[in-house]
């Protein structure tokens, strides 16, 4: 298996449901809290089968048709639409892909890499946001970025950019594949070009000279309104990809950096550079920035994506870092001593149990090994007054000792070893729960869903998928929807008695995301993104 490292899955969960409607971010809002109040959808669905390369028609190279040349794409790995059942429409990605469908103002977003070209002037590995119309599948534009250029243990091949954008309004906001954050215009060029005028130096991927070749933009590339470096503006040393979904507060964007180790795995190039920072949504500007705390011991890579919460009506940023630890911070800063505007701290709280980081003689665990610590890479959840947050690794590490924490944000400082309640029937996870009704419904790498008791962390039930789950499950008209690396999407019955409704098999991994919205079903599969919808019958989009 490729070293898959991206791990974006970390969302995030928190009280509420997201009401009929668009889905302009993983988790729909800011409260991220992955159920919905949506109806009608469907049960009895069938992604369909592949095209044979007889059936398919050819294209040279590599490079497929623009997409208003055919409703079927062509190519072996396009899908016969007669096959499906309850799909809208199928649109065709790259190899790999990550993210979760974002839906908002009749357009899907999703991120994704380049082995399935849609330019001829953008051939060879690229990290890919596409943009597609909602109704349709059509195509419209997308957003193109080279990669880093210092090899792949910053920037590993093929993994594209691994998130999907937050969508406030007109604007976009992504990571990149090279340690930045992108806002864009959400109407592509379709309006002129607004903001950076440099596209074309943006979309520069090196030459055989080893020169950069700029590809002036055209009517189907992204509109960049600003683009913030973190690897030169803050020396930050990105282990394997950028990930995580921006959070919007107002006038302010709070990303992860994912500053991390280099190759060794044991060494921290950047322990004085941020694990997280505060921009300027309008502008890409430097706000604030977390200390480096988290940075300097760092066990991999800060990827977990950042949640807003009100407690006692005192407004709080919680972001799950790198080294295992949760921090709960004001979206204010203050002077440091070297004159840096640090984000201010509430509480912070050790994730993993102390016999994961020491051992019965007091001696470190190593990082990696079954028992040992584990960073964070899901996003932490709050509900009915309670932050949840469970522990893991990087799914190349293998299987290992996990936790579900539950912990209270009311309380100040140091707050490890007070949670309410931990459970350790799980093992590592890179899913993010989703709560309803009192019960939690999360799943570990292993393959296992669970349902838990938010108020007691009692097993209610378990069920084995027998496939490795890198997806967050999502909770919709009394479903449970959940992916495995299998390409199997189960569908359960919520509540507190386990219940299978269906399982479907798709022709491709399911590791990125499960979206709902607007009465549809999304699904992600690494080389194709599915519309269901309850009585369609729809087409195939290249």
């Amino acid at each position: 298996m490729k070293k898959y490292t991206l791990i974006i899955f970390a969302a995030a969960l928190v009280s509420g449901c997201l009401h009929a409607a668009d889905y302009p971010q993983w988790g729909g809002q800011n409260y991220r809290n992955m159920v919905s109040d949506e109806k009608g959808l469907p049960v009895d669905i069938n992604p369909g089968k592949k095209l044979g390369p007889k059936a398919a028609p050819k294209t040279a190279g590599r490079l497929r048709p623009d997409a208003e040349e055919a409703n079927a794409a062509p190519g072996a790995e396009d899908i016969d639409m007669a096959t499906t059942k309850n799909c809208l429409w199928v649109a065709k990605l790259g190899s790999q892909t990550y993210g979760a469908p974002i839906i908002a103002d009749g357009k899907v977003y999703i991120g994704t890499n380049n082995e399935s070209p849609r330019n001829g002037a953008h051939i060879g590995d690229r990290g890919i946001v596409m943009c597609f119309e909602e109704k349709t599948g059509k195509f419209l534009w997308q957003l193109v970025s080279p990669k880093m250029g210092t090899g792949k243990v910053n920037d590993w091949e093929y993994l594209g950019i691994c998130g999907s954008p937050t969508i406030v309004g007109d604007r976009g906001y992504v990571p990149g594949n090279r340690c930045q954050i992108i806002c864009f215009d959400t109407a592509g060029m379709a309006n002129g070009n607004q903001g950076m005028q440099d596209e074309a130096a943006f979309m520069a991927a090196l030459g055989p000279d080893g020169k950069p070749v700029p590809v002036q933009p055209g009517a189907k590339d992204a509109d960049i309104i600003w683009v913030y470096d973190m690897y030169k503006e803050l020396g930050v040393f990105q282990h394997n990809a950028t990930s995580g979904y921006p959070l919007v507060v107002g006038d302010k964007v709070f990303v992860p950096t994912c500053n991390g180790v280099d190759w060794t795995h044991t060494n921290i190039p950047a322990p004085n550079a941020p694990s997280f920072i505060m921009l300027d949504a309008k502008t890409g500007t430097l706000l604030g920035e977390m200390d480096h705390t988290a940075s300097a011991r760092v066990l991999h890579c800060s990827w977990s994506s950042a949640i807003e919460v009100k407690v006692k009506e005192q407004q709080q940023i919680v972001f799950a870092a790198g080294d295992g630890w949760m921090y709960g911070m004001a979206p204010e800063t203050k002077k440091d001593a070297d004159g840096l505007d640090i984000l201010k701290e509430y509480w912070r709280y050790d994730a993993n149990p102390p016999e994961y980081r020491k051992d019965d003689s007091g001696k470190p665990r190593k990082y990696a090994e079954f028992d040992g610590p584990s960073e964070i890479i899901a996003t932490p959840v709050f509900y009915d007054g309670l932050v949840y947050v469970p522990i893991g690794q990087d799914p190349e590490h293998g299987e290992g000792l996990g936790m579900l924490s539950a912990i209270d944000p009311t309380m100040t400082g140091d707050i490890s070893g007070k949670a309410v309640w931990t459970f350790k029937g799980i093992e590592r996870s890179i899913s993010t729960p989703a709560i309803k009704d009192g019960l939690i419904y999360l799943s570990d790498y292993t393959g296992r869903m669970f349902c838990i008791d938010a108020k007691t962390g009692k097993e209610h039930w378990k069920y084995d998928t027998k496939g490795h789950i890198w997806c967050s499950p999502v909770v919709a008209d009394g479903k449970i929807y959940i992916g495995n690396e299998e390409g199997e999407l189960f569908i359960l019955a919520e509540g507190k008695e386990m219940k299978e409704l269906a399982t479907v098999e798709f022709p491709a991994p399911l590791m990125g995301g499960i979206s709902v919205a607007n009465g549809v079903l999304y699904v992600a599969s690494h080389t194709h993104l599915y519309a269901f919808k309850e009585g369609a019958k729809g087409v195939a989009k290249n």
